[in-house]
């Protein structure tokens, strides 16, 4: 027989001391159930296959993921955002043959279609593009600014005895930048004005730092959580040692400080090739790896096998699996079970659920996944859309 983590004759545990103990690769009732969201499209086309009309995309009560019974979290305050945001109108600068040039209170000009299918915008400048724009950025990155209070010691007692997981959010370093600066332009501005990049990244650095800190004071987070989204199915769009020196020593500041007050579980969220970045991550002490898309080539079983158990691991299920047969999905789903197994895993889409996985298949995706994490028939009889939907996963 199979060494596993998964003990259904192990006593019912919370949400909270169930992740704790996955994470850490301990025996469990049954395993987490987590996804990832979806996109317009496939909530459009599951209203059109049987998915209820007042079911939407979302979290909490009414929303998809808690129709398919995913497991909740709770979720520590922290205020990083710029502060006072950009207000105002957009300005339409010119419009004409189904397209029109716009310009957002932030300083973004971005050409939009109006006519045909939706399209991501043409970006024709972006928020930052020199240091007079950063400079209005930055003065909005204070972290003395009075709105970024939060009321911490009462978010502590609330969640203390919370039996949900605890999330905190990490932040984002390269990400955001991206967003404000472009993809391009940011990969240039890494060589051309190095200084300004390496501004920008302390600053933010700097106030989730400050932020953390207030709340590590009161609050006990099981895991934190951030993005960056600067991979691609190429790899990062900065090379590792580059991001090791950019934004490596902020990075294992903030993970240095969450592990100090007994954080130990640590993600980003990156799309695309994330392992050229994996040591650099784990070196500076970020030790999770979210969403895996499996494609580009961040399959969870072969990074697994070349880091071992100094790796956490969530997310790993290769959505265009789920497009195919029930036979696909069954396939993958065996693929991943030995990390269910292992622990330190929480399985779930790739990314967000794209559209041309059916609703019926979807279905059986979650039914499946369910019983691979060993719920018992009585739990999933509380999923509603999973009430009739028999498991053939250890037939």
């Amino acid at each position: 027989m199979k060494e596993t983590i998964l003990d259904n004759t192990w006593p019912k545990l919370t949400h909270r001391d169930r992740f704790r103990r996955q994470m850490h690769f301990q025996t469990i009732d049954r395993g987490v159930h987590w996804e990832f969201g979806y996109l317009q499209e496939t909530v459009d086309r599951w209203h059109k296959e049987g998915l209820p009309a007042e079911i939407t995309d979302g979290e909490g009560p009414g929303s998809i993921e808690s129709y398919f019974g995913v497991d909740p979290v709770a979720w520590a305050p922290t205020r990083v955002e710029l502060i006072p945001g950009f207000s105002g109108h957009t300005k339409i600068l010119e419009e004409g043959d189904g397209k029109r040039i716009v310009e957002s209170p932030d300083g973004t000009i971005s050409e939009v279609q109006t006519e045909g299918e939706a399209t991501i915008p043409h970006y024709i400048k972006m928020a930052i593009s020199d240091r007079d724009d950063w400079k209005r950025f930055k003065e909005r990155l204070d972290p003395a600014t009075p709105e970024r209070k939060c009321d911490w010691e009462k978010a502590g007692r609330e969640l203390l005895r919370s039996d949900l997981p605890v999330s905190i959010g990490l932040g984002s370093f390269f990400g955001i930048p991206r967003n404000w600066i472009g993809f391009e332009n940011l990969a240039l501005m890494c060589y051309d004005d190095r200084e300004l990049v390496e501004e920008i990244v302390e600053t933010l650095a700097d106030l989730y730092y400050d932020q953390l800190e207030k709340a590590l004071r009161h609050i006990e987070p099981d895991y934190a959580g951030g993005w960056e989204d600067i991979c691609f199915r190429n790899g990062p769009m900065i090379s590792p040692q580059m991001f090791r020196e950019i934004v490596g020593p902020h990075l294992k500041r903030v993970c240095d400080l969450l592990r100090r007050h007994g954080c130990d579980v640590i993600w980003t969220d990156c799309d695309g090739d994330v392992r050229p970045l994996i040591p650099v991550w784990l070196d500076c002490g970020l030790n999770c790896m979210f969403p895996l898309e499996v494609h580009p080539g961040s399959d969870p079983v072969e990074i697994r096998k070349e880091y071992g158990k100094q790796i956490l691991l969530r997310g790993g299920v290769n959505k265009h699996a789920l497009a195919k047969t029930k036979k696909h999905i069954l396939d993958e789903l065996k693929h991943l079970e030995p990390l269910v197994s292992e622990g330190g895993f929480i399985p779930g889409v790739d990314h967000r659920t794209p559209q041309d996985v059916s609703y019926d298949n979807y279905k059986y995706y979650i039914r499946e996944k369910l019983a691979m994490l060993g719920w018992s028939n009585h739990d999933v009889a509380h999923v509603w859309p999973l009430r009739k939907v028999e498991s053939i996963f250890h037939g």
